[in-house]
């Protein structure tokens, strides 16, 4: 059995029963019958069980944003640009499945899974970063990305609820919450400017 191969066949059977079943063993023992193995196969394939199909479905959608993001001329576009796409491209491509990413969360949201979730959502940002060209090291590389993990975990939680034709209530939240951030990036940067010119 070619693991990757089962893993992604599996999760595409399993993601129309979560919506009704959740995530959980039983559904991946259905899952991997439906996709012609044995439901014993579930466990081989996912030996985490169902937070790891989790952490496999998401993986997915990160997947997907950067193939997606690759066709764009991303240097000819802002930075604000840029990140507003790879979110958009995100979020579209959990589109299909918006019900399972919600039961997604809230497995997440259990105590003893809150390590998956954070690594999901760092997963997400740093894949961002990485695909619209940031290349700091410094300081930077981390408060770039907990500045935008915040902008992603509430412009997801918008659109888990956004029920606006083609999403539009999302795409003006994500361009509101970018806007702030640029902002206050702005002012930041002033006040670091006036504290350096009058003590050097």
């Amino acid at each position: 059995m070619h693991k990757p191969k089962a893993a992604a066949e599996i999760l595409a059977q399993a993601l129309p029963l979560v919506v009704f079943e959740g995530w959980n063993q039983h559904t991946l023992r259905k899952a991997a019958q439906a996709a012609g193995y044995r439901g014993t196969d579930a466990i081989r394939v996912f030996p985490g069980g169902a937070i790891q199909a989790v952490d496999a479905f998401l993986e997915s959608s990160d997947i997907a944003m950067m193939e997606g993001l690759a066709g764009y001329h991303l240097e000819t576009m802002k930075i604000r640009e840029r990140i507003a796409t790879a979110v958009r491209l995100k979020l579209a491509a959990m589109e299909p499945h918006r019900e399972a990413v919600r039961k997604a969360l809230a497995i997440q949201a259990m105590p003893f899974y809150c390590t998956h979730a954070l690594k999901s959502l760092y997963n997400t940002v740093d894949a961002i970063w990485y695909a619209i060209g940031d290349t700091s090291t410094d300081f930077n590389f981390y408060t770039k990305r907990l500045t935008l993990a915040g902008v992603y975990s509430s412009t997801l939680l918008f659109w888990l609820d956004d029920k606006s034709p083609g999403h539009a209530l999302t795409s003006a939240f994500l361009d509101r919450r970018i806007e702030e951030v640029m902002q206050f990036e702005k002012l930041k940067a002033q006040v670091k400017q006036g504290f350096k010119a009058k003590f050097g």
